[in-house]
């Protein structure tokens, strides 16, 4: 059985790759594109955490830290059996490009449909949200931000 194609989402950034690239693995930074609350370990075998809304996280593992251009880590939901912690991998590049950074975010092993589906929608509103962050100071409301 060959497994489907990853959830593939792309935004280009108005910033370096040096600039984006810690909205990924500084907590402070990242909860403030995504999530309330954050624990994050970027090295390989490091946590991966963020608290979503109504006490929802998403676990996993960084598996690969390259800064500024890669990182990898296992991701799951701590409420959700068809998506369980560590059961996917999200890849994420930076390249330079056109005056800024290209942000790639693939992610695979999604169970489904439905499941690639919703993911690829989130992908999409949150990457949009670190542009927006990024380059205007204000990433906008988040829909699924913890109170």
């Amino acid at each position: 059985m060959t497994q489907p194609d990853p959830v593939e989402v792309s935004v280009h950034i108005a910033a370096t790759p040096d600039t984006v690239f810690p909205y990924f693995t500084d907590p402070d930074r990242y909860v403030r594109w995504m999530g309330s609350r954050a624990t994050l370990e970027p090295e390989p075998g490091g946590v991966y955490q963020v608290w979503m809304r109504d006490g929802v996280e998403a676990c996993g593992r960084f598996v690969e830290v390259d800064p500024p251009h890669r990182l990898v880590f296992t991701w799951g939901w701590d409420h959700d059996h068809a998506v369980v912690p560590g059961s996917t991998r999200v890849e994420v590049t930076l390249e330079a490009r056109d005056g800024g950074t290209l942000v790639v975010l693939r992610h695979y092993d999604l169970p489904g449909d439905e499941q690639r589906i919703h993911h690829g929608q989130g992908w999409t509103m949150y990457l949009d949200r670190l542009a927006g962050l990024v380059v205007h100071g204000d990433p906008g409301a988040d829909p699924h931000r913890a109170g």
